[in-house]
């Protein structure tokens, strides 16, 4: 996937006045290290105002929680931010065992299981190789995806009962792998559409034992990566060294 748009990273931001105008006119895209607690949306809405262009979209949800690559289309870019959405990600990820959640992730209130001993490390990683391939997931209940013309998590906080629907997704692969009992740390390279809070959530099933995600971080969404990518304060200070130059 290439876009044919200038596109702010790292490596670019000594041109931030050309991309600026790019942004405002013919369309551009940014590359943005999206910090914990921050919503997809509070990014989207903080580069609008910062770039000062109405028509700004991103391309694929990061939960609250997670951090990483964020891909922001601003102008007429933003028609072709279904191409980035169907690329390839990976994300790193550390899953707790021996508990669940809710939300599947550490936003909401853990419920340890009972009795639990530490699962052996073979079995564990034997277990995470199951789901490499093409797999059927059911996403988790707080998702951003719609259930009915609403969204999931909205009527999961409404406690409106719904079968979130299963959808097939691949995993191309899972590695680096690393174990410290409870937790489970690894890297997932996958499709679009992959939930890798399902990913945990059913690998704790499997063990017996629940799990949930603990940290998750987006590192890639072909061809761009988050090394590349620069954070809501870098751009604040680009646009304010423009402003005063």
């Amino acid at each position: 996937m290439t876009l044919e748009y200038p596109v702010l990273r790292r490596s670019t931001a000594t041109d931030f006045a050309a991309w600026l105008d790019a942004a405002r006119t013919t369309g551009a895209v940014a590359l943005i290290d999206k910090a914990e607690d921050w919503t997809s949306f509070d990014c989207v809405a903080k580069l609008r105002g910062l770039v000062k262009v109405k028509k700004v979209g991103h391309a694929g949800t990061l939960d609250p929680l997670a951090t990483g690559l964020l891909v922001l289309c601003f102008g007429k870019a933003t028609k072709d931010i279904s191409q980035i959405q169907d690329a390839d990600k990976a994300y790193d990820v550390t899953v707790r065992l021996g508990a669940t959640t809710a939300t599947d992730d550490r936003g909401a209130a853990e419920e340890a299981s009972a009795n639990v001993e530490a699962v052996d490390a073979d079995r564990i990683v034997a277990e995470l190789a199951t789901f490499v391939g093409t797999i059927v997931q059911t996403p988790p209940a707080f998702a951003a995806i719609r259930h009915g013309g609403r969204r999931q998590y909205d009527l999961a906080r409404e406690g409106k009962a719904f079968t979130p629907r299963e959808r097939t997704v691949h995993v191309h692969g899972i590695d680096n792998v690393s174990i410290a009992w409870p937790d489970v740390s690894f890297t997932v390279r996958c499709g679009k559409g992959t939930y890798i809070r399902s990913i945990a959530r059913d690998l704790g099933a499997s063990l017996g034992c629940g799990g949930y995600v603990w940290s998750l971080r987006r590192t890639l969404i072909a061809p761009y990566h988050v090394d590349d990518a620069l954070t809501i304060e870098e751009v604040q200070e680009l646009v304010k060294a423009l402003q005063t130059s």
